[in-house]
């Protein structure tokens, strides 16, 4: 068997920037153990797979431990190698996901994902989130994942978490926060649990942290960096119930997976 895979770094204008994640048009879904293995031997923080259909591609991603419900820089990509390889015509496609449809749109080099919103609530602070971190944040929230707020970017730039206990929590990761000095807000994003120790540029975040800083800003639309090591530039809007979340991408390698 052979399977085409293409490396892509998201939300990046350059190779060796941004987040990467490998994208595998597929004909018809493989076995979920034979998905999961691919995305373990390609062990970046995601593994996107596509099957076209009519109008449509479904669309699932895979960490290296897990699959996972939503993910930003792996939609991001796919829908680069979309517009470039499979179908060049497109100005849109629509990603049939197991829980929701999504939309991207290219503006020239600028691709804008159509998220669902995951405002955070209030929450019980536990003893690992805080150990963890290494630094007592300002408040704590919860979506799917916890959201750690911290009153400067120096502070989330400076903090070295201890992984295995934030392994221990009970959400897929962790978002860390804090307002910037040349953004609207910055932010990093741990996820020991699901084999990623930092992401380095995490879309599926700014669903929530789009619907926390929003009215704390008192505006629509906004700039964020993520304080990766390899970083990467996300430009967001506020719809209510759903985000916009735009940024670029570069394709880094193309070959094929033989089975």
């Amino acid at each position: 068997m052979k399977i085409p895979i293409y490396q892509v770094d998201a939300f990046a204008d350059a190779v060796f920037r941004g987040n990467p994640a490998a994208v595998c048009p597929l004909e018809s879904w493989l076995d979920d153990s034979l998905l999961q293995a691919i995305a373990a031997e390609n062990n970046l923080s995601e593994t996107a797979f596509l099957v076209p259909r009519d109008e449509h591609y479904e669309i699932r991603w895979f960490s290296p431990k897990n699959e996972v419900d939503l993910c930003g820089h792996g939609t991001l990509a796919a829908a680069f190698v979309i517009f470039h390889y499979l179908d060049i015509h497109l100005s849109q496609v629509d990603f049939q996901t197991p829980g929701d449809w999504l939309t991207v749109s290219r503006d020239g080099a600028l691709l804008t994902m159509d998220f669902p919103a995951r405002p955070p609530v209030a929450c019980e602070v536990p003893d690992d989130l805080v150990k963890g971190l290494g630094a007592t944040p300002l408040e704590v929230l919860k979506s799917r994942d916890y959201l750690a707020v911290f009153p400067s970017e120096d502070i989330v730039r400076a903090l070295t978490p201890d992984l295995s206990l934030l392994s221990r929590l009970d959400a897929p990761g962790i978002i860390v926060t804090a307002p910037g000095k040349n953004a609207d807000w910055v932010s990093r994003f741990f996820g020991p649990r699901e084999g990623i120790p930092e992401d380095p540029v995490t879309g599926s975040a700014h669903c929530t942290l789009v619907p926390y800083w929003a009215p704390k800003l008192r505006k629509k639309e906004f700039r964020a960096l993520q304080l990766s090591e390899r970083g990467g530039t996300l430009y967001c809007r506020d719809l209510g119930e759903r985000v916009r979340i735009a940024g670029e991408a570069v394709m880094y390698m193309e070959g094929t997976i033989i089975i």
